[in-house]
């Protein structure tokens, strides 16, 4: 393992371990971080980063190993305890109420009262300073976190981690839901937190960013730490993707499989419009074709696969599968006619966390594995596990709580219900959110073979640059409108922004 001793420490993990039910988690890892630093940390799905990160959070306790806080040794008994040190962690999987008011979310559990009296005005003001600091000013803090896009919750679960004496935040893919605009916006702001001494613990998979925002870098694999305190500036890309994954890896895209001329089309959406978020959306996909829609966060791209696939009743227009019309309005109808939705937020809209593995994967094709009105577990476990073996979905253990796997192999589970479903038509919004750069090549590949079989794919995703490596042809998408329809490889990322800022200012 590499190591590089440095001073002034503010956390120290030593030797870190953890189990769950026998399966090894972390096996001794060590973290140290500076006061107004950005450490990186980067490690495969599966690698120990979420156990780790509960574990500094006070989510978990550790079975071996010494944290160190300020020089002193501490137990981080809880997530209270880690709070009280000045430890405030931003998750992936945004972790705001809704229900609750912008305001009430930053300072759920520590209300400003007084003798049980609340002071919602004191509140307001103090979380409007606080989103301004973050670059959204103009947000209210009496909206009502339910009716806020996915980044601009993100925004709020920052604001929160703010609003607290806070000395280290630990952000969990923190851009993941964020476009070009927001990552910047996000930058300045990590910028402007380490100037002021406050620690950031950055982990992302997603390496440019590394780049930009990192000033040193540490490796978890397979629970162990591979390297620690690595400079950002002196190490090489291909030695860090060879530190995660142990070997090296190509992060390109397959080669397209041309589509044959006689290919059906099996997708036609027709003038489709969704009342306060798109409308006059239309086109077709054929079969073994993979179009995507790019576009900046809140344009459109979202709602669009959300109203083919029945979660919104459309305003207008309508879907044919296979040239038969679908009812509008009714996930049920969908998934008969054979459309697949992987959503953006895998954890609250696609999976049923305290479920069994086998039991999500197998959630949309129950008829499949009845007999007599019973179900055959024996044959659902068999067909989950046949497919986690070809997605190398890890553990491999299909009565596994699907709770406790990492984000990429919860994305994995979605992919492996539609596989053994049989789907024609498959929408993937943010295919690799949170996904690492071994397993991004693994679905990317997957993506192509589905294509290549036959089925048709609608791609979102942040991430331009990989609608753009996915896509057959592409629609872009601002402001609830279809800007541009081209085939991908006549189109750049450059050239995708500039049809969107041209279309924002029309």
């Amino acid at each position: 393992m590499i190591e590089v001793d440095q001073p002034a420490l503010l956390l120290e993990v030593s030797g870190i371990s953890k189990s769950f039910a026998g399966v090894q988690a972390l096996r001794g890892v060590n973290l140290d971080v500076r006061p107004g630093e950005v450490h990186c940390v980067l490690g495969q799905n599966g690698a120990g980063k979420s156990t780790l990160i509960k574990t500094l959070s006070g989510v978990h306790q550790p079975d071996a190993g010494e944290i160190r806080w300020l020089g002193e040794k501490v137990t981080i008994s809880d997530p209270v305890a880690a709070l009280d040190l000045g430890i405030a962690t931003m998750y992936q999987e945004l972790d705001v109420v809704d229900g609750l008011t912008i305001a009430e979310n930053i300072f759920l559990g520590h209300e400003r009262s007084t003798a049980g009296v609340l002071h919602a005005r004191n509140a307001n003001r103090l979380a409007t300073q606080l989103l301004t600091r973050l670059g959204h000013g103009e947000i209210s803090p009496n909206t009502e976190v339910g009716s806020l896009s996915a980044a601009t919750k993100q925004i709020v679960s920052m604001a929160r981690a703010l609003s607290r004496d806070t000395k280290l935040i630990i952000m969990d893919e923190p851009s993941a839901v964020l476009d070009s605009e927001e990552v910047n916006n996000l930058f300045r702001v990590v910028r402007e937190l380490t100037s002021q001494g406050i620690a950031v613990v950055y982990i992302s998979h997603r390496l440019e960013e590394i780049r930009q925002i990192g000033d040193r870098i540490s490796v978890i694999k397979d629970g162990r730490s591979t390297a620690n305190g690595l400079s950002v500036a002196e190490t090489p890309t291909p030695e860090l993707i060879r530190l995660m994954t142990g070997r090296d890896v190509a992060n390109a895209f397959p080669a397209p499989v041309p589509i044959p001329a006689d290919a059906p089309v099996l997708i036609e959406v027709e003038n489709l419009g969704l009342r306060g978020y798109f409308e006059g959306v239309s086109f077709s996909v054929r079969a073994g074709e993979t179009v995507g829609l790019a576009g900046l966060v809140g344009s459109g791209r979202s709602e669009i696969l959300e109203t083919i696939y029945g979660a919104r009743k459309a305003t207008s227009g309508q879907v044919k599968v296979a040239g038969k019309m679908l009812g509008s309005g009714s996930v049920q109808a969908a998934v008969r006619a054979g459309i697949g939705l992987s959503p953006e937020e895998r954890k609250s809209q696609g999976l049923i966390l305290d479920e069994p593995v086998f039991k999500n994967v197998t959630l949309s094709s129950f008829a499949r594995f009845a007999r007599g009105g019973l179900l055959n577990e024996r044959r659902e476990r068999q067909a989950a596990r046949d497919q986690m073996v070809a997605l190398e979905l890890r553990p491999a253990d299909p009565d596994r709580p699907a709770r406790t796997l990492s984000g990429g192999n919860q994305q994995k589970i979605l992919l492996a219900r539609w596989l053994v479903h049989g789907t024609r038509v498959l929408l993937l919004d943010e295919p690799t959110r949170g996904v690492d750069v071994g397993a991004r090549a693994e679905i990317y590949a997957l993506i192509r073979s589905l294509a290549a079989a036959g089925t048709a794919i609608i791609v979102v995703s942040s991430e331009i640059e990989e609608v753009l490596g996915l896509s057959d042809r592409v629609l872009v998408i601002g402001d609830g409108e279809v800007l541009s329809t081209t085939n991908a490889d006549e189109i750049d990322e450059p050239g995708v922004l500039d049809l969107v800022m041209k279309g924002s200012a029309a």
